[in-house]
């Protein structure tokens, strides 16, 4: 008979997992924005405006302005049906 101690709560390992390995995905790409925004000598404002964006992707040309309308910004806008 296995004790309150022995049991492990796999969901909760899981979880604890996937929020480290995000943190850790986040501080790499963080950094690295970092060490680009350095060795570029951007000013501070500009280099804080780069980190603090690193998580954006650029847009592909299909993204772009004429292409197929995929999300309104408002979907409860007139118009936006």
């Amino acid at each position: 008979m296995a004790s309150q101690r022995e049991v492990i709560d796999f969901s909760a390992l899981e979880a604890e997992l996937q929020t480290a390995v995000e943190s850790d995905r986040k501080y790499q790409r963080e950094n690295d924005t970092k060490l680009r925004a350095v060795s570029q000598g951007v000013p501070y404002n500009q280099f804080r405006d780069l980190v603090l964006t690193s998580h954006l992707k650029p847009l592909d040309p299909k993204d772009k302005q004429g292409g197929p309308w995929k999300q309104p910004w408002n979907p409860v806008a007139p118009g936006n049906h």
